[in-house]
């Protein structure tokens, strides 16, 4: 499932439980699909972070 998928989905249940309410396996699949949001948020920046690389500064040239 695309990522955008997903967040359509995570909205479409958030509208779903404000005004009827979810079926219990609705809030399983939801607590699955936001945790899923956030592992790929989090490997995303992961792979942000990786990818740095110290420069040195001037001072530290000399």
């Amino acid at each position: 499932m695309k990522i955008e998928e997903v967040i359509e989905r995570i909205n479409f249940l958030y509208k779903k439980s404000q005004s009827e309410g979810l079926t219990e396996e609705e809030k399983i699949e939801q607590k699955k699909l936001r945790q899923h949001y956030i592992d790929n948020v989090k490997r995303n920046f992961r792979a942000q972070l990786d990818g740095i690389k110290k420069v040195p500064s001037k001072d530290e040239l000399n």
